[in-house]
């Protein structure tokens, strides 16, 4: 760990921002579930849940931001941390606001495409969630980075697979759909397959992080 004179404070802030973006995810997770199987009561407090942990960490965010700049803590690793606090801050982002637009368009979506679409979210969410322990290892054990960051790019792989085999399923084996119905499905297979785009790329980051730690 960081041994800067009140850096610990800022790991325990970081920390917990961390625990409300895992939270989220998975709150998004049952969200999609709750939506296709028509739980309305649950889907209702998935949002509404997911709406709170948005805001908390928006606000964890910004006391981790003023506790870096106004005590200068770990300057020489501030703009990295910020830019990997603003990769995680788009998982909750991105979740909300889909889980929003499910809401609001509420989309027609075929019970043989149920298992497709819970698949996809469930691998989607395995991939950002995987990134949080590795961020974490970040500020702990950053040479254990590696080997903890590999799995998220297998799953970003698989839900890409899969995102297009629920595309193509779509548009070449459901004939009674109409064509704003494929539409609309292709929107919501892309949005789902975004998170998993955005683990991706936080992975990236955290990769170079590590790197330039451990030199």
């Amino acid at each position: 760990m960081f041994t800067f004179k009140h850096a610990n404070k800022s790991i325990e802030l970081i920390e917990r921002f961390m625990d409300k973006i895992d939270q989220g995810v998975l709150i998004f997770q049952e969200g999609v579930k709750n939506y296709l199987y028509e739980n309305k009561e649950n889907f209702a407090d998935n949002l509404k849940t997911l709406s709170t942990l948005e805001t908390e960490a928006d606000i964890i965010k910004r006391k981790i931001e003023n506790m870096l700049y106004t005590q200068s803590l770990m300057p020489q690793l501030r703009g990295d941390i910020m830019r990997l606090l603003e990769d995680l801050d788009n998982f909750i982002d991105l979740t909300k606001t889909n889980l929003f637009q499910f809401d609001v368009e509420i989309p027609f979506i075929p019970s043989v495409l149920h298992n497709d679409m819970i698949k996809l979210t469930e691998l989607s969410v395995l991939a950002a969630e995987t990134v949080i322990p590795a961020a974490r290892a970040y500020f702990r054990d950053p040479e254990s980075i590696k080997e903890k960051i590999h799995r998220v790019y297998l799953y970003e792989q698989e839900a890409d697979k899969l995102a297009d085999s629920i595309k193509r399923k779509v548009f070449q084996d459901m004939p009674t759909l109409k064509l704003s119905e494929k539409f609309h499905l292709r929107y919501f297979t892309l949005h789902i397959e975004n998170l998993s785009d955005a683990a991706e790329r936080a992975a990236d980051l955290l990769t170079i992080m590590a790197i330039k730690r451990t030199i």
